[in-house]
């Protein structure tokens, strides 16, 4: 039986629109590069929203944000 790459189980998220825990994956990754902080700061609006409108960011932003870093990090649509 064959393991499943991390890669596969973001893409299986991905397709199931399931952005939280494609966040949440990606976040884990040890190479983010340019996009690391967007998808750490969209993790942490899942994780704590509080704290980020504490520092005057956008919740939904940060998400959003976050998601567009995936989908470029890793050529997905």
């Amino acid at each position: 039986m064959r393991m499943k790459k991390k890669i596969d189980i973001l893409r299986s998220f991905i397709s199931a629109n399931d952005w939280e825990k494609a966040i949440s994956l990606s976040a884990k990754f040890p190479r983010l590069g340019f996009h690391k902080e967007a998808i750490t700061r969209a993790h942490m609006a899942y994780t704590n929203p509080r704290f980020l409108v504490q520092i005057g960011k956008d919740v939904e932003e940060c998400k959003q944000l976050g998601i567009a870093a995936i989908i470029d990090a890793y050529s997905i649509r």
